[in-house]
């Protein structure tokens, strides 16, 4: 053994007894600043009964002495559908953000959107939820009809995106109402459901809720099926989309909804998931994790757990992991959607079209890596 290899083993040996003595620099988490988004998720869920129900609702238009236009509160300015806003132009409308109690800790969104509504002529907001009182948006609903002064009544649309809630909304209002329990609207936790528009149903009026005759034969609501866009030009806002359930599961792979709500648990705050994981931006480790604690184990080619994927992502729609909004909501972001919404919207044949040229990019990408 050399006298120079002799002293570097002395030196690593010394080097790693003062190491041992001083405790490990623990780095700081970072969570990602930003998402990539890949390239490849679909943009569009625009289906051939959301463009027959666009046309039908703008045809019947001018029977419908208000509108209820629902949002999910937990993407208010993604589910703010550039093509509802151009087609419900006159009836006055109410705004109303669905399943606000999954975005409790977003007080400050709440404020910014009210005043947006105040802001708009004929337009105001009410916020719903599970277990909310519906008297204020009836009251709202009462007072436009009682203005509108009609023998025969008033008819109602209620409309919105794909799986927003409109048809538990109008059960909602019937019970509340008129005090009838029974459902005459079809729901179901996955959108779809509607796919056409509904018979009119009353919601308030008759002899013992109006003795005074306010509301003629009295107030209507008539269901219709969610509409999407034909093209999502942001790849986050598809995102978003998926991880509320406004589009059916799949469509976008269960493992990148699953890193994009990871993303966006770290950048809440990551002790929200402590009980599966240290935080972490790595979605195997993490979703590791969850398949531990629950036994959700069925792993894809990637290595991805599946079963803890979804059932995560089920946690978070159900407001098991924090109840905040996908969205932010401030002056900017709402400006910046005013201006989204005076864009042409693309047809149909031109998103497909579009689709069409982006896989083509795609491919020829991959033959050239």
């Amino acid at each position: 053994m050399s006298k120079q290899w002799t002293r570097h083993l002395q030196t690593a040996a010394l080097s790693a007894s003062a190491s041992a003595l001083v405790p490990p620099v623990i780095q700081p988490f970072v969570p990602r600043a930003t998402y990539n988004v890949p390239a490849d998720i679909i943009r569009s869920y625009y289906l051939g009964h959301h463009a027959a129900g666009l046309r039908e609702i703008a045809t019947k238009l001018p029977t419908i002495g208000l509108v209820l236009e629902c949002r999910d509160f937990r993407v208010p300015l993604t589910s703010w559908n550039p093509l509802l806003e151009r087609t419900l132009l006159g009836p006055r409308r109410v705004v109303v953000y669905t399943k606000s109690d999954l975005g409790a800790e977003n007080v400050g969104a709440r404020r910014a959107l009210q005043e947006l509504h105040r802001s708009r002529p004929g337009e105001s907001a009410v916020f719903v939820g599970k277990g909310t009182s519906k008297k204020v948006l009836l009251k709202a609903i009462r007072d436009a009809a009682i203005e509108e002064n009609s023998l025969t009544g008033m008819r109602t649309f209620v409309v919105g995106m794909p799986n927003v809630g409109k048809s538990t909304l109008l059960n909602s209002l019937r019970k509340e109402g008129m005090g009838l329990k029974s459902k005459v609207a079809m729901t179901n936790n996955h959108p779809g459901v509607t796919r056409k528009l509904g018979t009119p149903v009353r919601i308030l009026g008759g002899k013992v809720d109006d003795p005074a005759g306010l509301l003629g034969e009295g107030v209507f609501i008539v269901d219709t099926p969610g509409v999407f866009m034909p093209y999502v030009s942001d790849g986050e806002s598809m995102l978003r989309l998926a991880l509320v359930h406004g589009i059916k599961d799949n469509l976008v792979p269960t493992e990148i909804v699953a890193d994009y709500l990871l993303y966006k648990l770290n950048q809440w705050d990551p002790a929200l998931y402590a009980k599966f994981s240290a935080p972490t931006n790595d979605v195997r480790e993490f979703l590791q994790g969850v398949a531990k604690r629950t036994g959700k184990h069925h792993k894809s080619r990637a290595g991805v757990d599946l079963q803890a994927a979804m059932w995560v992502i089920e946690q978070w729609r159900n407001g098991h992991l924090g109840r905040y909004i996908l969205d932010d909501v401030n002056a900017a972001s709402i400006a910046a959607k005013k201006a989204e919404l005076n864009v042409e919207t693309l047809s149909m044949n031109q998103a497909r079209k579009r689709e069409k040229e982006m896989r083509k990019a795609r491919q020829e990408a991959k033959r050239g890596g």
